[in-house]
């Protein structure tokens, strides 16, 4: 029995698209005979009270937070990264895993080297065109390249979420033949046409998840504050915390005070269930500042529920969703979300999203299942186990109908 060992700071039962990812991980290795071990923090006291798996050992470690319970920002990093690295020296593993950032993979790959052990990096996104994103000064960025490109290097296999992501990887120093493009999912049995949909008698869009500077929200509640008066029954929620969460409350009492609801950190099938009562889930990404390549997991969640996205930000993430129909994309102005908003609420009236429901579900069931995201990967986590070479043709262990799937 292979043993394999997960290094991350999220981890179920937190919530969020890193906790799910890995958390299906974790149970698509174990569901193939290996011996599951996973390294990673204390839950923060929001998180949902939820039992630990019985099939994979979990190994909890304090850590700093910020305000808003993350483990964001380099000391929280830090923090993690530096006992993770001498935990890992002290956990018997095959294969290690290790999540983004580049600093976790980093001393993983240091502890791996010593052990004389191979490791899979799973790149969820750039970090390094994360990092320059934010205006981070010049010295940070290089030094975050150097680091990511190390990692990259000197991982058996890396694991890419998008072509996308795996063409930034490979620009940064990845072998393409050793990255694994598996795609990005989510978990289809919460989310789901069936949820049921919350005690909710209102007409509302919804906001889930993290609410940060790449995201910029706050496009939505200007947009809003433009249609409120023509739509005086209209609510629009947030679920979820983030940077700019403070300021998104302070400009929503500004501009439309008492109609926008702030519900904070829900469990995984309460979102779900928020979901599915919503006119339109909103999706943001700004566009030019490093991450017009991705594609959100919120889009897939709302697709899974049944209920129509919409999205604001850049053509990739755009075009996802006009490509499999799943609502309404448009440019990144106040205006544009305006209009579609309107035109939701039209659709909304003429009993089109339920009409639609099962189409869409359909679809993110069909090409998105988080379950099977996780098998693809551990598929490729079972080729460096198995594999006697330090570094391993990634490409070998997914077949052409994976590599569709994942595209």
């Amino acid at each position: 029995m292979s043993r394999v060992v997960i290094v991350s700071r999220l981890y179920p039962p937190e919530v969020g698209a890193g906790a799910f990812r890995l958390g299906a991980l974790g149970r698509a290795v174990a569901g193939d005979g290996a011996n599951v071990t996973v390294l990673t923090t204390r839950p923060p006291k929001h998180a949902p009270r939820t039992p630990d798996p019985t099939d994979i050992t979990i190994k909890r470690w304090p850590v700093l937070r910020d305000r808003g319970g993350n483990v964001r920002g380099y000391v929280q990093y830090a923090s993690f990264d530096a006992p993770a690295g001498f935990r890992s020296l002290f956990t018997r593993y095959d294969v290690a895993v290790a999540e983004s950032p580049p600093t976790t993979g980093l001393v993983v790959a240091i502890a791996s080297w010593l052990k004389r052990k191979p490791f899979v990096y799973y790149a969820a996104d750039v970090w390094t065109d994360g990092v320059a994103s934010m205006g981070a000064a010049r010295v940070v960025v290089n030094i975050m390249r150097v680091m990511e490109r190390a990692v990259l290097r000197r991982a058996a296999a890396t694991i890419s979420v998008s072509d996308e992501v795996t063409e930034r990887l490979v620009l940064l120093g990845a072998d393409r033949d050793r990255v694994a493009t598996v795609g990005n999912g989510i978990a289809t049995d919460i989310f789901h046409p069936d949820v049921p949909a919350p005690d909710e008698d209102g007409t509302y869009f919804v906001y889930t998840g993290t609410m940060s500077e790449w995201q910029q929200p706050d496009i939505f509640v200007r947009a809003f504050a433009s249609i409120a008066q023509e739509h005086p029954h209209i609510r629009l929620k947030f679920f979820g915390q983030g940077a700019v969460e403070g300021a998104l409350r302070e400009l929503a009492d500004e501009l439309v005070p008492g109609r926008v609801d702030f519900g904070g950190v829900v469990s995984p099938a309460e979102s779900a269930s928020w979901i599915k009562g919503a006119v339109g889930a909103l999706v943001s990404i700004v566009p030019g500042i490093g991450y017009d390549f991705a594609k959100p997991t919120k889009t897939y969640a709302a697709a899974a529920v049944g209920t129509p996205v919409l999205f604001a930000g850049p053509s990739t993430g755009g075009a996802l969703v006009r490509d499999a129909d799943l609502g309404i994309s448009t440019e990144f102005t106040v205006d544009a979300v305006a209009t579609a908003m309107r035109k939701m609420l039209a659709n909304e009236a003429q009993g089109i999203r339920e009409e639609e429901r099962e189409r869409r579900s359909t679809w993110a069931r069909e090409n998105v299942s988080l379950s099977a995201v996780a098998h693809r990967v551990a598929r490729v986590i079972a080729q460096v186990s198995n594999s006697r070479e330090s570094r391993i043709d990634t490409a070998s262990s997914l077949g052409t109908e994976d590599w569709n799937t994942a595209s």
